[in-house]
């Protein structure tokens, strides 16, 4: 006869042996588990591997490229720009680097550099807006025509561009030289624009030179303001050129809002690698090409048409 504890002892070894099961299971499978992850960490390390070496691959010929582009760049824009001049207008982000090596660049072209203006930080600062409206308002030169509407940005490209931009079919100044020294003071003054330790003079183009990579709550309103500042800086003069660096995103930075805009499109030519040779040769051309009542967008980004007037993103 079975007695009780017979049934306990074999429930409870039925139990045990469950458990044992259970725990040798899991083992085995967490071993292939463990396994299995071991092998996807180290294929996945084998792409980063390529990729990082596709990319240094990559890289070097870019940088090879630009080299030649610049060991080039003196011939390919000498004389383009012969007996003209030119006005650089920097916004704070701007690098003097940049400046600096697209000036050597402009001047292989055969061009003067006038000088530069400084624009600052209060320049696209919402805040002051209506102060600048008001100050640009009453600087205005008598003969200058406004906009009758204009946002701030644009209502200060039009006083920029009539006192530092001559008159694109005649090559004579817009104002006089005491309305130019009377706006030029009085931005400076209300601190929208840096003291200058050398006269700012007219010019017949001006290259508006932006960073690209402004950041914060306040960066779109400063790309749109300068956007609509260099546009009708164009406008005013024989022709303005938007230069700046490479966005981390399509479409931000001064470049990119004005290419999303037709209207300014239609008039301002733009370059968005003007950190490299290539763009700093497409910038003295596409100077030469607003001469020329033409217009474009050039550089390596994807709404460029081009990374240089008369070169297609084919490279033909």
């Amino acid at each position: 006869m079975i007695s009780l504890r017979y049934h306990i002892v074999s429930i409870a070894a039925a139990f045990l042996a469950l458990a044992i099961g259970v725990v040798l299971g899991s083992t085995a499978l967490n071993g292939s588990l463990l396994s299995g992850l071991s092998d996807e960490r180290g294929d996945l390390a084998r792409q980063v591997s390529d990729l990082e070496s596709e990319r240094n691959a990559l890289q070097a010929r870019l940088d090879d490229a630009d080299a030649f582009a610049g060991s080039v760049g003196g011939n390919v824009v000498d004389g383009t720009l012969d007996k003209r001049s030119v006005v650089f207008v920097t916004t704070p982000d701007a690098s003097s680097a940049d400046r600096d090596a697209l000036t050597e660049r402009v001047e292989q072209a055969g061009a003067d550099v006038t000088g530069e203006l400084q624009l600052t930080e209060a320049f696209t600062d919402p805040g002051q807006s209506d102060q600048l409206r008001e100050i640009v308002t009453r600087l205005q030169p008598s003969g200058a025509q406004f906009p009758t509407a204009g946002d701030p940005g644009t209502l200060a490209g039009a006083l920029v561009g009539s006192v530092l931009l001559l008159d694109g079919e005649n090559a004579k100044p817009q104002a006089s030289g005491a309305e130019r020294q009377a706006a030029l003071s009085g931005l400076t003054d209300s601190g929208f624009v840096k003291p200058s330790q050398d006269e700012v003079k007219p010019a017949q183009l001006a290259i508006v030179l932006t960073g690209g990579k402004a950041t914060g709550d306040g960066a779109g309103n400063a790309a749109s303001m300068i956007s609509r500042f260099a546009a009708q800086l164009d406008r005013t003069g024989a022709g303005t050129v938007l230069a700046g660096r490479p966005s981390s995103a399509e479409g931000s930075g001064a470049v990119g809002v004005a290419r999303a805009d037709t209207a300014t499109t239609s008039v301002l030519s733009t370059v968005d690698n003007v950190d490299s040779q290539s763009g700093r040769i497409a910038t003295v051309l596409a100077l030469r090409e607003q001469l020329e009542g033409d217009v474009g967008r050039y550089g390596t980004a994807g709404s460029a048409e081009g990374p240089a007037p008369g070169v297609n993103q084919e490279g033909r």
